[in-house]
């Protein structure tokens, strides 16, 4: 009798289990494929207004609060998590004062669930230092932004530049 009690409960849990829908596994209509995208694109905008606006450190707002982000720069990983990041991002003023960040008209925003999706956009980016020198970088940023919390964050990051056609001459 408890065996076969056990043998019901196991198929009725299999069955629900198997017949669960989970929201991110559904294909996404092309009416929610565009409005998740609009809405990544303000986010994306937001971030590059807010980081030109309040300085480095507007970068914590900005990456996921999760043990899983990551950011690379250039082939190289350069905060391997979340923790890292924020030590990072905390000291960021004393080398850079200011950051004025510009996407490219190229921004690509494409939706893959209802919470993620791939942001791809060209970049330039000027840092001045606090003693008032500037550099300009110029490269290609991807990244996926998640929806956490009602609000979209970075769940990881990329940031390429171009290699100088006059390197190892």
């Amino acid at each position: 009798m408890r065996l076969r009690l056990l043998a019901v409960l196991a198929t009725i849990l299999v069955s629900l289990g198997c017949s669960r829908h989970d929201s991110n596994s559904q294909p996404l209509s092309p009416e929610r494929r565009t409005a998740i995208a609009n809405d990544v694109r303000t986010f994306a905008l937001a971030v590059a207004h807010d980081v030109t606006e309040r300085g480095p450190t507007a970068w914590r707002e900005e990456f996921a609060d999760d043990p899983a982000f990551f950011m690379a720069v250039n082939g190289q990983l350069a905060f391997p998590n979340r923790q890292v990041a924020a030590q990072v991002i905390q000291d960021l003023p004393r080398t850079i004062k200011q950051i004025n960040l510009r996407w490219g008209d190229d921004l690509r925003i494409d939706p893959l669930t209802a919470d993620l999706a791939v942001v791809a956009t060209s970049y330039t980016e000027v840092q001045t230092d606090p003693q008032g020198h500037q550099v300009t970088e110029k490269g290609f940023f991807t990244g996926v932004a998640e929806l956490r919390g009602g609000r979209w964050q970075f769940r990881n990051a990329h940031w390429s530049a171009p290699v100088s056609s006059d390197k190892g001459r």
